[in-house]
């Protein structure tokens, strides 16, 4: 079932990002260094429709976390980009190349080998405060250095650099949910209230979403989903592992096989990223798809 909840959490962070970046595209540049940009974007229907659209497939993760494995659930996401392709071409005449296609079913099939042979183990729900203190100092710097190289090289290139900085701070706020949700299953509310990790949650996932939006502002959906929907389950993956005691089963063959198929579906949602900066370098380099007229 947890499974299932993070498909459906897959698609609805597919369609928030195809509709927000519809409400985006109109407006120029949008920037950390122009906070009238962001302001902007509450007033694009577009956007907001979006947003209601981000919110629905963030319940859908945090129940899927609550029930689930971290490093399991997370690169269910991955599935994003798969969903973002046909939305995009329907939405905002996203021009989807044969590339795209195949990448989008070496990424299906590469999740599948993952979660029916990996089988994680269910791990812990919390770590000590030393050890998440060592992560998220180390993945906000990754992300920083994301975030700096975002600003230079074409518009493809710095949606992508925008997308591993945001994809990063999504991996790291959904490995934070999975403590904060076991607070407040044992103790309630009032104990989220005075939880670190509630708040060091709701921040990294609060400058994810502000970074993802500069990145979708750049025009290239795939190039910017592709690279969060990486990121985030990398980073989960490290977190899970290292901080939460998750395991894939023995034998050692499966795990070989399905961290195999991990990076294959990782791979795949590469080569859309990569086919998506080629589509805007070079337009005669094999056939596409004509986005529908409107």
């Amino acid at each position: 079932m947890a499974e299932i909840l993070a498909l459906v959490a897959a698609f609805f962070f597919a369609l928030a990002a195809t509709l927000q970046q519809k409400g985006a595209l109109d407006l120029g540049e949008v920037s950390f260094g122009s906070p009238a940009s962001l302001l902007r974007l509450a007033t694009q229907t577009w956007w907001l429709l979006g947003t209601v659209a981000l919110l629905a497939g963030y319940v859908f993760q945090a129940v899927a976390l609550a029930n689930g494995r971290l490093a399991v659930i997370q690169p269910l996401l991955v599935t994003t980009i798969v969903f973002a392709l046909p939305l995009g071409y329907f939405l905002t005449r996203q021009v989807i190349r044969r590339n795209e296609v195949v990448g989008a079913g070496v990424v299906v099939l590469g999740l599948a080998v993952f979660t029916v042979v990996g089988d994680a183990a269910d791990g812990v729900d919390n770590a000590p405060a030393g050890e998440w203190a060592i992560a998220v100092v180390v993945f906000s710097l990754v992300a920083v250095a994301a975030f700096v190289a975002g600003g230079r090289g074409p518009a493809s290139r710095a949606a992508a650099s925008y997308g591993v900085c945001a994809g990063v701070l999504f991996g790291l706020s959904a490995a934070l949910c999975k403590p904060t949700m076991e607070i407040l299953g044992d103790d309630g509310v009032d104990a989220v209230l005075t939880s670190w990790e509630a708040y060091a949650f709701a921040l990294t996932g609060v400058v994810a979403f502000v970074v993802q939006q500069i990145s979708l502002s750049k025009g290239n959906l795939a190039a910017s989903v592709a690279t969060v929907s990486v990121c985030n389950p990398l980073v989960s993956i490290v977190i899970g592992t290292l901080l939460l005691d998750e395991r894939l089963a023995e034998p050692t063959w499966h795990k070989v096989v399905a961290y195999g198929g991990l990076v294959l579906a990782l791979a795949g949602a590469a080569v859309i990223s990569m086919a998506t900066e080629g589509a805007k370098e070079a337009k005669d380099e094999g056939p596409a798809v004509p986005a529908p007229a409107t």
